[in-house]
C-alpha cells in the first residue's frame, strides 16, 4: 500500500497568513490536496505545525489522520521524520510513501497515480516529479528509503535523496509543478488562472 503525507507545518512568514488555508476554486490549498491523496490512497497523513488550530478545524470532515509537529521551525526535515516514524509504528502494510506539499494546487490524483504506475513499470524504488529539469515532490519513496527519511535535518526535505540516490530515480513530468504559493504574488497569478 502507498501512503501519501502531505506537508503543512510550515507558518507561511513570506505570505504572512496560512497558505493552508487559501481559497482556490472554492476550497483551501490543504483540503485540495488532501482530497487529491484521498482519491489514489485511504492512508493519508498530514501533519501539521505552525497555526494548527486554525487550519485543522477546515479539514476535520475529511479523512485523514492529523500529526502535529512541535518541531516544526526546525523545517520540513521533522515533519517527514515524524510521519514516517508514525507509519512505521502503526502501518506495516505500508511499502512506498509518497511526500507532496499542499502548496501544489495542480498535483492532483492523475499525477499522483503516474508517481504509482511509474513505479511499478520501472521498478525504481523513488519516484520524482519533474518540472523545468528539476526534481521534486510530490514523489514517492519505495520503503527501503525509510530509513534515509528518517536521517534528514533540518531545512532538508525528501529531495536531498533525488540527488543522494540518482540511479534509483525515475521522473514523470509535471509541467505545472512550478507552481506553488510561498507569496501574495503567487496567489494572486494562480487566481488569474480562473479569470
Amino acid at each position: 500500500m502507498t501512503a501519501i503525507v502531505i506537508l503543512a507545518a510550515g507558518s507561511s512568514s513570506r505570505l504572512g497568513r496560512p497558505k493552508q488555508t487559501l481559497e482556490y476554486k472554492g476550497q483551501t490549498l490543504l483540503q485540495i490536496a488532501i482530497k487529491n491523496a484521498l482519491a489514489v490512497t485511504e492512508m493519508v497523513l498530514v501533519v501539521l505545525g505552525a497555526n494548527a488550530e486554525h487550519i485543522e478545524p477546515t479539514i476535520e470532515n475529511l479523512p485523514a489522520n492529523v500529526l502535529h509537529n512541535a518541531h516544526w521551525e526546525e523545517g520540513m526535515s521533522s515533519s517527514i521524520r515524524l510521519a514516517i516514524t508514525d507509519l512505521e509504528k502503526n502501518y506495516p502494510e505500508v511499502t512506498s510513501v509518497i511526500v507532496m506539499l499542499c502548496d501544489q494546487p495542480f498535483a492532483n490524483a492523475e499525477l499522483l497515480t503516474q508517481l504509482i504506475d511509474k513505479k511499478k513499470t520501472t521498478g525504481k524504488g523513488i519516484i520524482a516529479s519533474n518540472y523545468h529539469n528539476i526534481s521534486g515532490v510530490p514523489a514517492l519513496f519505495e520503503k527501503k528509503y525509510f530509513p534515509q527519511l528518517l536521517e534528514l535535518s533540518g531545512q532538508a526535505g525528501a529531495k536531498q535523496l533525488l540527488t543522494q540516490y540518482p540511479d534509483a530515480v525515475a521522473e514523470v513530468p509535471f509541467p505545472e509543478g512550478e507552481t506553488d504559493i510561498d507569496t501574495t504574488e503567487d496567489y494572486k497569478r494562480l487566481n488569474q488562472k480562473l479569470l
